[in-house]
């Protein structure tokens, strides 16, 4: 009987990984995270000489930092290549000039990537993307105090993202996730239709969550 439940024993030792791997993988991939975007708030040469000449003193334009929502849906192609769709609803930023609010905007930026997945590493499964952003800002509102300028952004930006990011199978399918990206996002400021800089967000996204392989 003990020779049996060691035999036992040993065929349960090389039969679980395999059915944990079976467990955790398949074609497609669900994640849910949460990610903070912060945002690179880079002012180009013209847009901070206007900014500080309307206002007086050295300025410039940023956005708030916030915690956003993602939800990404993978497809692999092969165990190791696969591409990430990127989703989120459209965020509302706070636009400030020298620490003052004169405006916010909306954004909406679905990604798309293609990513290189790395397997025979035990417990993890890490990865790299690059890929393609698409940005459309909406619902923009300006303070009062700005009104005179009569300001406005462009409305659409196109950029490349990256990404770097591991899954953690915890079993059945299911995966922990940690991901940073990177991501090109900029939009022309407008005073009176005429162009009077660019403001880059060029965000960096850290994220965590938790993903169903199926």
């Amino acid at each position: 009987m003990r020779k049996q439940l060691i035999a036992l024993a040993a065929i349960a030792a090389a039969t679980l990984p395999q059915i944990a791997a079976a467990q955790d993988t398949g074609s497609w991939l669900v994640r849910g995270r949460a990610a903070h975007l912060q945002s690179a708030n880079t002012n180009s040469a013209d847009l901070k000489t206007t900014l500080t000449a309307v206002v007086g003193s050295p300025v410039e334009a940023s956005i708030n930092d916030k915690w956003i929502p993602e939800l990404d849906i993978s497809y692999f192609f092969t165990p190791n290549i696969a591409a990430e769709l990127i989703l989120t609803y459209p965020q509302k930023q706070t636009l400030s000039v020298g620490g003052g609010k004169i405006g916010s905007f909306k954004h909406l930026p679905p990604t798309l990537t293609a990513q290189y997945h790395f397997t025979g590493l035990e417990g993890f499964r890490p990865y790299v993307g690059v890929g393609v952003n698409y940005t459309n800002i909406s619902d923009v509102q300006w303070e009062s105090g700005v009104s005179a300028l009569n300001l406005n952004l462009k409305r659409n930006s196109v950029g490349l993202a990256a990404q770097v990011g591991v899954d953690v199978p915890v079993g059945g399918g299911w995966l922990l996730n940690f991901d940073v990206k990177k991501v090109q996002i900029k939009t022309d400021v407008l005073s009176n239709e005429t162009k009077i800089g660019t403001f880059k967000v060029d965000p960096l996204l850290v994220s965590v969550g938790f993903g169903k392989r199926f």
